[in-house]
């Protein structure tokens, strides 16, 4: 039976934190993962558009094999500057690879951007960026429990004609095992099912995350072509990034199978998804801290198919938990909560 984690959150898996840092003006933020000691990753991108930093160096066959930290961040390739600050806030506390012998330890931190530039917020940031700043405050703000929505990398965010947000899940199954999932949703596609109010996850949902709205039968005969509920001219102001982590204690190679897995969860919740407009991308971490028995690819297929459903589900939580801001309507304000 896979169940919820206490939280609900993807701090469920333990030796996780995650820290948010916003400004209401720019209409932008950033999210960060921090690892209590330095965690497998890797990375699997299927959008057109990515924007991204360090992540040539999570492919298992690169020498790095893990990280201290990633970074969701708004800002498009201005939000490329988040993980320094967080870069910098854990070489102070001593963090990081040793390359060689008396050089400066170095902090893995990898990070992905989307687009929120044009939804109306204050973009007029002098000569500095604001990202680097947001990164060391997101990482500064780094904890067990952390709000949803318009918060972090979700601050700016839209998916569809609907504001997107940041939304998180977890789930424990009956061995043991923790699987989470944080994702800032900012799709050109649509997160609900045409003619309905239910979202396209809403088999996956878990007590009522994100509203309880299933379609009513006979469900809707609706177009196969685009769905109308998208952000139609506004192409190209789009990207979902995501993480997912679990306890289990992998290899990179075996973390890769997972990730591709679990980029499965796009397309279980947002329609159309991974288009030339979309930088969509997945990180997966992994935190080693419970051995795997049995058979290991069945165990990695079973806990890629729920770290998928957890993507789909943490893509559904953001936007119903977003708030309205500026262009786009709260999937609450449309349909009013629950």
């Amino acid at each position: 039976m896979i169940k919820p984690g206490k939280r609900n959150l993807i701090t469920d898996v333990e030796g996780l934190n995650i820290g948010n840092a916003q400004d209401a003006m720019l209409m932008s933020g950033t999210t960060v993962l921090i690892a209590d000691h330095t965690a497998t990753a890797v990375a699997d991108i299927r959008g057109g558009a990515p924007g991204t930093r360090d992540v040539e160096a999570l492919d298992p066959v690169s020498l790095v094999a893990g990280v201290d930290a990633i970074v969701l961040s708004g800002g498009s390739a201005f939000g490329l500057d988040a993980p320094s600050g967080v870069q910098s806030w854990l070489r102070a506390k001593g963090r990081g690879f040793q390359i060689a012998p008396g050089a400066p330890l170095v902090p893995i931190v990898s990070g992905a951007i989307l687009f929120d530039l044009a939804n109306g917020g204050n973009k007029d940031w002098g000569d500095i960026p604001p990202y680097r700043d947001l990164g060391l405050r997101a990482a500064e703000n780094a904890s067990l429990d952390f709000e949803l929505g318009n918060v972090g990398a979700g601050m700016g965010a839209a998916c569809g004609i609907y504001k997107g947000g940041l939304g998180s899940v977890s789930s424990v199954t009956s061995d043991g095992f923790t699987v989470g999932a944080i994702c800032a949703a900012n799709a050109v596609g649509s997160p609900v099912i045409p003619g309905t109010e239910a979202f396209w996850a809403y088999p996956f949902e878990q007590n009522g995350e994100f509203g309880s709205r299933v379609p009513k039968a006979p469900l809707p005969v609706f177009d196969l072509d685009l769905p109308g509920d998208m952000k139609g001219g506004r192409v190209g102001e789009n990207t979902t990034i995501a993480i997912v982590a679990t306890d289990a204690a992998l290899t990179q190679v075996e973390l890769k199978r997972l990730a591709i897995m679990a980029t499965d969860g796009f397309p279980r919740a947002i329609r159309p998804i991974h288009t030339p407009f979309d930088g969509d991308l997945l990180f997966a971490v992994s935190t080693g801290r419970k051995e795997l028995t049995g058979p290991r690819p069945a165990a990695i297929m079973r806990l890629g198919m729920i770290a998928g459903d957890c993507i789909a589900r943490a893509i559904a939580r953001g936007v119903y938990t977003a708030e309205s801001l500026g262009r786009n309507k709260s999937y609450r304000e449309i349909f009013g909560r629950a």
